[in-house]
């Protein structure tokens, strides 16, 4: 049926497109466009031309007795909002025992697009700590999860992302030399970890390293955020281990090298 809170703004068409796809979701079957004509208060003519489109765009299927079902895109979405759920709660208990190891802000980060987002972290109880917003955004090329996340998806796209974002100063200390910001993605993927020394906020600095899933794809970084003054390089074995033991909860296995910056991972056999 038709939802009676629409704002004054709302989209007319957006909102006929959202109440059928509510009223094909409350089926555990598929359902016929009489019925779903029924339930929404649309004409059958407008039902079938809205239906129609979002056939064409993935969101619903046609079967071929003419009844209709949430289609792949529509649940290859639903998926990736379950699969952030997962990824946050495997990864809170490993952000928290490093938060308690260290004493200062660990953050969990995945990447859309040219940026990453926060979606998770862990806060220390101290007055003085780094504090990032959940949902707030950053270039890759400030953060150290970013330039480690660009270091694994190869020189060819660094240099890509360097081209399309032009690779914007945030502070004086910003990598805004795409041979700069190479070099260091290299070596951060070659390390382990990566820094970020300044790079995105004056006295900030942090570490970070990647997670991956059971496929081998680097799905979120881990870091930690400190006044500069405080941060330690020692914390990187820490933060590797945590990340690696989240990376294990997702089906990787990452091996104890003899050097730590040579540590690597590899898919779990099963």
């Amino acid at each position: 049926m038709k939802n009676p809170e629409r704002t004054a703004g709302s989209i007319q068409v957006i909102d006929r497109a959202s109440d059928l796809l509510e009223a094909i979701a409350r089926y555990t079957q598929a359902v016929s466009l009489k019925v779903l004509a029924a339930e929404t208060g649309l004409h059958p003519s407008t039902t079938f031309r809205i239906l129609a489109s979002l056939v064409e765009h993935d969101f619903v299927a046609r079967d071929e007795g003419g009844t209709y079902r949430l289609g792949p895109r529509f649940l290859k979405y639903a998926a990736r909002v379950r699969a952030d759920l997962d990824l946050r709660a495997v990864a809170r208990p490993e952000m928290e025992r490093l938060r308690d190891a260290i004493g200062e802000t660990v953050n969990l980060t995945v990447r859309e697009g040219d940026e990453v987002i926060y979606v998770e972290r862990a806060l220390p109880n101290r007055m003085m700590r780094v504090e990032q917003i959940i949902g707030s955004r950053a270039p890759l090329h400030v953060t150290a999860v970013g330039k480690i996340m660009l270091g694994d998806a190869g020189a060819e796209e660094t240099l890509a992302y360097a081209r399309r974002t032009g690779l914007p100063a945030y502070t004086p200390r910003t990598l805004n030399d795409p041979e700069r910001l190479l070099a260091a993605a290299d070596k951060a993927l070659e390390n382990g970890f990566a820094f970020d020394d300044e790079e995105a906020e004056t006295g900030v600095g942090c570490i970070g390293a990647l997670v991956r899933d059971g496929s081998g794809t680097a799905v979120a970084g881990l870091s930690i955020s400190a006044p500069i003054e405080r941060r330690r390089n020692e914390w990187a074995p820490l933060l590797i281990d945590a990340a690696c033991r989240i990376s294990e909860r997702l089906g990787f296995r990452c091996e104890n090298l003899p050097a730590r910056t040579e540590r690597k991972t590899t898919k779990t056999r099963r």
